[in-house]
């Protein structure tokens, strides 16, 4: 993709009160077994309901069709039932923003008004959307812009979902008739990475049916070796994430002792590095997974010393992992710094002698406040001075 100046561009959708007060069932965020239910309960006989399934299915997560008219393998008395009792409807773009890198960040409008920030970063092998799963976050992490947000509710599968449709739209990514998945060539959105707005694993049941739908081989058709779910550490659903939805799994970690992850992570104060670490050895297996990605936002004089390192190291011995070191993406209001070049180079260099991977991530979309950290809605926003952000965080 050609870089370009940042712009924000407006998207043209259906007046708000009309999406609002269309009563029809939206069928985007339906699992098979919910969209089956609701077939039947609009007329489908029961004999018809698993070959409906798969042909609507079909159209509208393979092909990308919204309007019923054009599912053409239907008759026409089908397709006007369909219309009265059913709708195809996603989150409403509200903006699009690109970074002088490329990078794309979506504002994305729910129902309610409530707005999230999604995320598209093209690379040469590859193009990673980072989606969100709740309006705001509980959590509180001190260095996270996101943190600083409250929580406004989660998103339903309808909105998780929507929002990798909605980038495939803007990408103009869906196959045309009679060809099939990946057959034009690499996707430009080929993996999802569950790091957006919100702790996935407070909203469990939405995003695993979510990802389930996007890994259905007969629609979108991600391999769950392409899906990444990040969680500050909810202990009890590491396990369950493993068993019904088995992708990628990364662990915000960030710090070394409990002391100083108590305050980064305030989950730890619930499920500390002990326990989190204990749930993370049996991921794997349970998942069939290749490793573990420990996240690490490198932060001047917090967390960032050579002992810092060892322990670290020492933390994630037995654990297939890398450690992806995230130079910390500076923000409004922030009470931190980023760690200087030299100490993260450092740092990586003493996991890296110890046989880890341990990239540096580069920060991408900083100009359009879309790295690592920094995503926000500006609807909602908190309005917190840096002296209250600080003082949360335990620095004053």
């Amino acid at each position: 993709m050609t870089a370009t100046a940042p712009i924000t561009q407006d998207v043209l959708t259906l007046p708000r009160k009309e999406a609002e007060t269309d009563s029809r069932v939206n069928l985007v965020g339906l699992t098979r077994a919910g969209l089956a239910e609701a077939l039947r309960d609009a007329g489908t006989p029961d004999k018809q309901v698993k070959m409906r399934v798969n042909q609507i299915w079909q159209w509208v997560y393979h092909w990308g069709v919204r309007d019923f008219d054009a599912m053409t393998n239907l008759s026409k008395a089908y397709r006007a039932q369909l219309a009265d009792h059913f709708r195809i409807e996603l989150p409403e773009m509200v903006s699009r923003q690109i970074s002088d890198d490329g990078t794309r960040k979506y504002l994305v409008r729910i129902a309610g008004g409530h707005e999230v920030e999604v995320v598209y970063i093209p690379e040469e092998d590859r193009g990673t959307l980072c989606i969100s799963s709740q309006v705001g976050c509980t959590l509180t992490c001190s260095f996270c812009h996101t943190g600083t947000q409250k929580l406004v509710r989660n998103l339903t599968a309808g909105e998780i979902i929507g929002q990798v449709m909605m980038a495939r739209d803007d990408l103009d990514e869906w196959p045309e008739p009679g060809v099939g998945t990946g057959e034009t060539g690499p996707r430009l959105l080929s993996n999802i990475v569950l790091m957006g707005m919100g702790e996935p694993l407070y909203n469990f049941e939405s995003v695993r049916d979510a990802m389930q739908i996007a890994m259905d081989g007969e629609g979108i058709a991600l391999s769950r070796r392409r899906i990444t779910l990040s969680t500050s550490g909810v202990v009890p659903e590491i396990a369950r994430t493993a068993e019904e939805i088995g992708c990628m799994l990364a662990i915000s970690f960030h710090a070394t002792t409990d002391e100083v992850r108590d305050r980064l992570v305030p989950i730890n104060k619930r499920w500390n590095i002990e326990s989190l670490l204990e749930a993370l050895r049996a991921y794997p297996k349970l998942s069939n997974s290749e490793r573990i990605t420990f996240e690490y936002v490198m932060l001047k004089d917090v967390n960032d010393s050579d002992e810092d390192a060892r322990r670290l190291l020492k933390h994630i011995k037995g654990i297939p992992a890398k450690i992806n070191l995230i130079p910390f993406n500076e923000w409004p209001g922030s009470p931190y710094q980023r760690s200087d070049w030299k100490r993260i180079k450092a740092f990586a260099d003493i996991i890296y002698k110890a046989g880890y991977a341990s990239p540096i991530r580069t920060p991408r979309g900083e100009d359009i406040m879309a790295a690592c950290g920094q995503l926000k809605s500006a609807t909602e926003r908190a309005r917190k001075s840096r002296a209250q952000i600080a003082a949360e965080a335990g620095l004053k």
